[in-house]
């Protein structure tokens, strides 16, 4: 059951880390720096493997 929460949490890591992507792009087109859009990317990267990592997980443990 924990790894289920785990996925899910992963899951609106990715979502949180997308909207953070979409605004860091959106401020370096009104003008700030493009650190903003790596460091968006970062995140979102970041988010995405450990959402990978929890959906094989998921697949290797049996369900009980």
């Amino acid at each position: 059951m924990t790894h289920r929460i785990s996925a899910l949490i992963s899951a609106f890591g990715v979502l949180a880390g997308m909207m953070l992507l979409v605004l860091a792009i959106r401020e370096y087109r009104s003008g700030a720096s493009a650190l903003w859009i790596g460091a968006g990317a970062v995140i979102f990267l970041s988010a995405l493997g450990t959402l990978v990592r929890d959906v094989r997980r998921l697949r290797t443990w049996p369900t009980v």
